[in-house]
């Protein structure tokens, strides 16, 4: 669990972030006094809790939580205040609490004791991807439609690869192989990407790729996946590899490989 705490005068973070300290001992912490460094923060990390100041300079409190609720729709949202006259709005933007400061440690008990969107609704991650059989991807039980279908297969790659960066290169030599001009696939992987990034933008899926310059990787931890929970639990998990693997594609041999050379090896057990 995450927790980002925003307050605009920074004497007050440490007490609070002692109380949460106590409440919540395995929460990562996420501190500032700034709203700008806290949301270019939210766009790398996921949040599940925040802590934000109303009164903050340069974007307000509840202006940073609507940024912070495109990002993560269900993001607990509580709200501090030296008086009760922004609650309103905190209240019609479904915000999980509003505490007057200085926030008394019962007070913040309390709030996390009756969070909004508790850790156990969370459990249930909004992405599948199928990779048994044809590969697919759903977003809340609904397939993900894409502007380009070479779009989808960027993900089947990036997924395939299991977390690991892959570079633009390695992105063109598998999808097109040496077919065509290097330059032109190369433009045409540009829109692949901001194909991508517009489609995960509108289905607030922020955060499931991961960007660096000239490469991209899937956050596995984000996602649910058909093959990364069969790895991991093998003959434990609710998922079954019957030997067909991203049938539509010719590139993951290597892996189809692997996965049969695992699951014949259960027969030997």
């Amino acid at each position: 669990m995450t927790v980002l705490i925003v307050l605009k005068d920074e004497r007050e973070i440490p007490a609070l972030a002692q109380t949460l300290t106590k409440l919540l001992p395995e929460a990562e912490l996420l501190c500032f006094s700034g709203p700008l460094p806290a949301l270019a923060e939210a766009r790398k990390t996921e949040i599940d809790i925040a802590l934000l100041d109303v009164d903050l300079p340069e974007l307000g409190g509840i202006d940073l939580g609507q940024y912070l609720r495109e990002l993560y729709p269900f993001v607990n949202l509580i709200y501090l205040s030296e008086g009760p006259e922004r609650a309103f709005e905190a209240i019609s933007q479904h915000a999980s609490g509003y505490l007057l400061k200085p926030a008394a440690a019962e007070s913040v008990r309390r709030e996390m004791d009756d969070l909004r969107h508790p850790a156990s609704e969370k459990k249930q991650k909004r992405l599948f991807a199928q990779t048994f059989g044809n590969f697919e991807l759903f977003v809340d039980g609904k397939p993900v439609m894409f502007k380009y279908t070479r779009t989808k297969e960027i993900v089947a790659l990036l997924i395939n690869n299991r977390g690991a960066q892959t570079t633009n290169g390695e992105i063109i030599a598998t999808l097109w192989e040496d077919d065509g001009d290097p330059e032109k696939k190369a433009s045409y992987l540009s829109n692949l990407r901001q194909d991508l990034q517009n489609t995960f933008s509108r289905l607030k899926l922020n955060g499931i790729i991961l960007k660096q310059r000239g490469s991209l990787a899937i956050a596995t931890d984000r996602i649910e996946c058909d093959l990364f929970d069969w790895l991991e639990k093998k003959q434990e998990s609710r998922y079954h590899y019957l030997g067909d693997y991203m049938n539509q594609y010719s590139w993951p041999e290597v892996m189809h490989a692997e996965l049969d050379e695992i699951s014949w090896s259960f027969d030997e057990e």
